[in-house]
């Protein structure tokens, strides 16, 4: 009010049009729901939403599973702000909600043989101190401590037990349970263990032991048979040798079944000796990973599938003579979830550029394909969505590293196009060519293209190149490729080097601010999601019972050469080289990569003079999960897009 009054006091002349000014009505802008902060950052325009309407209301549904007794499938999909359980009775039946909770709950299963126990596991705020509930007339029944990290793994063939971990003796070391869930006071502790990355792949069939496995990194697994009577665990194998595996399961016969990367560079499907360790491989020498794998309940035949240059296939394998048929009705697309019914029938999930996440079965005699679940896309014709290219460079050392790029349609974006490159996370994870959903709007609507790279130490093209980024000194190799691919993408006669961006979350967050720092004269801006922005500081932050299996992915804090190393290829450490706009999105109970990273990245960009947007979900962690943030994140990105790289 001083501010007016001296300025009319000074210039009389102006007050008629500051009284025009005042008298428009403010431009609608799109209410910013009440658990996100928007930090440093402008109000979003109401049209944002009106144009993008359409793209914001697809949805998926994911396969948990069947029910024994009904052959009803169980599935994951959202009609509101979160995905819940719904169960369908039939190939294009209604969708049955099971589950009514405020947080997402994403996938669940129902007791084997007998159907009448349902378990889910739920957090809350994304936080992933997950606990494990039963599902009684409507209502979730708590059945651990309701604090620590609890997490399901396998049911027993009869249905009586169920086997999980546990952080409850300490906060750190996932320790192995088993209980019948019908019985809360029959929960017990089996075996005490030491790291996060322990888990129970199956049962034997007569519930006298376990086969258990502890993750130790991305290239090494060890496997375990676990006596559940003594809680002795006896090793299986040479547990010194660096053997990942990636899949176990135990068959009706009780022989061992499990994918293996020993004797090749890719996961093999075969057999394993629990006296010996032996690894014999079996059906057809695949030349990709194989991925998952169920067998049957009768023990006749096993279905698993393949990752082929980020397609999958699924194959089934006639236990008794090894011969292997493909199913050659699914078109190019990811394959996810593979469960067996009872009765034989092949439940799936299945995602293309051209399809959301759909459920779908498959007849194992007839090879014959059934939808189960056509997920709505806010009324757009999926065909019209471009299929990606595959974009294959040679880094700075010779090697071969790819990735998937959507161009626009020339048609309809003649000339030069802007991009965004895409960066996963992990390290260890793999872009593929699955629905692109709200970012079919880019594409489509403002003739956007995206790049989604697969640098060294991504999974998918076998366990030499996934190691390759291993340690901190050899993680700048990583950002290498992403100038090998800049400077590839640059020469593309159909895309404008002057209008590229870059995002990434996680790992890919830590690639993006690396990018930033490296690649500043090739990008116009960066839009960073819950990003490592200090290799030491999120070491030290990051969730206890993760923390050692992070520490064989980057390197050890403890140790002062890699420490120092660790410091050194920080973002923070050359946060003055970052001049171009910065977009930082952060889950502020996020337990893998904690809110102080982009904190303390935010204020430093800031303090140099910098831009960086900063958006914050309150109830969210490591990423957004509800759809109310999902969309204003959307937006606020595309309002970041259009500022920085449109305009």
């Amino acid at each position: 009010m001083r501010y007016l009054t001296l300025l009319a006091a000074l210039a009389l002349p102006l007050a008629p049009a500051l009284a025009q000014d005042a008298a428009k009505p403010a431009a609608p802008v799109i209410p910013r729901p009440a658990a996100l902060i928007a930090d440093g950052m402008p109000n979003l325009p109401a049209e944002l939403a009106a144009a993008t309407r359409p793209y914001m209301e697809n949805r998926g549904a994911g396969f948990s599973g069947w029910h024994p007794s009904d052959k009803s499938m169980l599935i994951s999909t959202r009609f509101g702000n979160t995905s819940q359980l719904h169960r369908v009775a039939m190939p294009l039946g209604a969708r049955k909600q099971l589950t009514f909770e405020a947080e997402p709950v994403g996938g669940g299963s129902w007791a084997p043989k007998r159907g009448d126990v349902l378990l889910v596991q739920k957090d809350i705020g994304g936080n992933e101190f997950f606990q494990i509930f039963a599902l009684k007339n409507g209502r979730l029944d708590l059945l651990t401590d309701g604090k620590s990290r609890n997490q399901l793994n396998a049911w027993s063939d009869d249905g009586e037990l169920v086997a999980y971990t546990s952080t409850r003796r300490n906060g750190r070391d996932s320790d192995i349970y088993v209980m019948d869930p019908r019985n809360p006071a029959s929960n017990r502790m089996v075996a005490e263990v030491k790291g996060g990355g322990w888990g129970v792949g199956a049962f034997s069939p007569d519930k006298t032991w376990a086969l258990v496995g502890q993750y130790v990194s991305v290239t090494k697994t060890n496997l375990f048979k676990l006596d559940l009577a003594s809680g002795k665990m006896t090793p299986i194998g040479d547990h010194a040798a660096p053997i990942s595996y990636q899949g176990a399961s135990i068959a009706p016969d009780g022989t061992i079944w499990v994918t293996s990367d020993e004797g090749s560079e890719f996961q093999r499907l075969g057999t394993l000796d629990p006296v010996s360790g032996k690894f014999t491989p079996r059906g057809p020498q695949e030349q990709w990973d194989v991925g998952g794998f169920d067998i049957s309940d009768d023990g006749s035949f096993l279905a698993y599938t393949t990752n082929e240059a980020g397609m999958s296939k699924l194959k089934l394998m006639d236990m008794k003579s090894g011969r292997t048929r493909t199913v050659d009705a699914l078109p190019a697309g990811i394959i996810g979830g593979i469960d067996i019914a009872p009765w034989g029938e092949i439940g799936l999930t299945f995602t293309s550029a051209r399809s959301a996440a759909d459920v779908w079965s498959v007849d194992p005699k007839t090879l014959k394909l059934t939808r189960w679940t056509e997920s709505e896309t806010g009324g757009l014709d999926v065909t019209r969505n471009v299929e990606p290219e595959l974009v294959k460079v040679k880094s700075f050392d010779g090697l071969e590293v790819s990735g998937f790029l959507y161009r626009p349609d020339p048609a309809k974006f003649p000339g030069k196009r802007p991009m965004i490159m895409n960066v996963h996370g992990g390290p260890e994870a793999q872009s593929r060519p699955g629905f692109q959903g709200r970012n079919n709007y880019l594409i489509n609507e403002l003739g956007i293209a995206i790049f989604y790279p697969n640098v060294r130490g991504s999974t998918g093209y076998g366990k030499t190149f996934v190691s390759l980024d291993n340690g901190p000194f050899k993680r700048e190799d990583s950002v290498k490729d992403m100038g090998a691919f800049l400077d590839h993408l640059g020469k593309d006669a159909g895309l404008d080097p002057s209008r590229f961006g870059l995002t990434g979350g996680s790992y890919g967050g830590y690639m993006c601010y690396a990018a930033a720092i490296h690649y500043g004269d090739k990008l116009r801006s960066n839009l960073c999601v819950v990003a490592i922005s200090n290799f030491v500081t999120f070491l030290e932050n990051t969730e206890s019972y993760r923390r050692d299996l992070r520490r064989v992915e980057y390197g050890d804090e403890r140790v002062p050469e890699q420490r120092a190393k660790l410091m050194e290829i920080s973002p923070l450490t050359r946060v003055n080289e970052i001049k171009k706009p910065l977009f930082v999105v952060t889950g502020a109970n996020d337990p893998r990569v904690p809110a102080s990273e982009a904190d303390q990245m935010v204020a430093a960009v800031r303090k140099n003079g910098g831009t960086a947007w900063h958006l914050v979900g309150t109830n969210e962690g490591h990423g957004f999960a509800k759809k109310e943030n999902a969309d204003y994140n959307f937006w606020a990105s595309l309002k970041f897009w259009q500022d920085t790289l449109l305009n």
